[in-house]
């Protein structure tokens, strides 16, 4: 019994953290230096300080929060049985955005976005 509740906390506190990061990188997407997200996001300090740019990652700053915030308050909307499966669903759609991200902008988006949210997803199946 002890041990199931212990599992059941890592499952939640995987999640959660999950959530966290994403609400992390919405706040740099939307209120980081130019320095700090061209070096978060390989991308030249020049490209980030062009408006249209900055305009580009906020909108995709917002995605990256409402995903976080999802994961979190979920958990105190659902029943827990109905949020395992809205928690799978959040997660694949984290890890397919990743797959792609990680093809497209920077293959550490493979380690920072798409493990975490693997390895929470494997402990909810």
């Amino acid at each position: 019994m002890k041990t199931t509740a212990t599992f059941l906390m890592i499952k939640i506190a995987l999640v959660f953290i999950v959530g966290i990061e994403h609400i992390g990188i919405c706040l740099l997407e939307i209120f980081g230096k130019p320095a700090q997200q061209a070096k978060a996001f390989d991308m030249s300090k020049n490209f980030v300080k062009q408006k249209e740019a900055r305009i580009s990652m906020a909108n995709q700053g917002i995605y990256n929060g409402m995903l976080g915030l999802l994961l979190i308050l979920s958990y105190f909307v659902f029943p827990f049985s109905t949020v395992i499966e809205v928690w799978q669903l959040l997660l694949g759609m984290i890890m397919v955005v990743a797959i792609f991200g990680g093809f497209t902008a920077t293959k550490k988006i493979w380690l920072v976005q798409l493990l975490p949210a693997l390895i929470a997803f494997l402990f909810l199946i």
